[in-house]
């Protein structure tokens, strides 16, 4: 599992830098949704982004941002395929890798799915039609994070034999997975179920 936690600790830091620019980010959905002509739609899948990189890309700021984005992607399945590799030598599953391939599949319709604390990136999000549009897409790395960090750190120590019911995991599963994660305690800080969502500060009704 050393291999696997240095693999998230480079995904991390290169998450950091994403998250510095999510609204280049947006910025570049937002040209590229344009020139598809896909404004009325949401961002809902990874195959999404990668098609607005190689044929509606306006500039080369946008074909950055985009790559990022999709080498996050990539550099997490390759970690979900390290842990899948481990488990097929002891001929077990797990459900929580089962659920984070579908996560991370490519034609893999995410768009309603949201990323909770102690994420902001939804929060950042202008307005609930951005978050409509983009919530998703914006939830996709942070939730396939803290999945496959789970797994390496034990969090998901219970494996059981592949089932049919495990061949056929859906987003609803990733959701519940994600809940669970979020119960996970992480180091002497924690992660806390039931932590209220952020407000923004003001307007408070007396």
């Amino acid at each position: 599992m050393t291999d696997v936690r240095e693999q998230l600790l480079s995904i991390e830091q290169k998450y950091k830098r994403f998250k510095q620019q999510q609204f280049i980010f947006i910025r570049a959905l937002e040209r590229s949704r344009e020139q598809a002509r896909d404004k009325t739609e949401p961002v809902s899948t990874v195959t999404q982004v990668q098609r607005y990189m190689n044929h509606h890309c306006s500039n080369s700021t946008d074909r950055r941002i985009f790559s990022l984005f999709l080498e996050i992607i990539s550099d997490l399945d390759d970690v979900l395929k390290h842990l899948e590799s481990l488990l097929s030598s002891r001929n077990t599953s797990s459900e929580g890798l089962n659920a984070c391939k579908e996560l991370l599949s490519p034609n893999s319709n995410i768009s309603q799915l949201r990323a909770h604390y102690p994420h902001d990136e939804i929060n950042r999000l202008s307005c609930d039609e951005a978050r409509n549009f983009y919530g998703g897409i914006m939830s996709v790395i942070p939730m396939a994070l803290d999945l496959l960090t789970k797994y390496s750190r034990g969090g998901a120590a219970q494996r059981v034999t592949p089932t049919a019911t495990e061949t056929s995991q859906n987003l609803e599963t990733v959701a519940d997975l994600y809940k669970d994660t979020r119960r996970y305690k992480k180091g002497t800080g924690g992660w806390h179920a039931g932590k209220p969502a952020w407000k923004p500060p003001g307007n408070t009704r007396r």
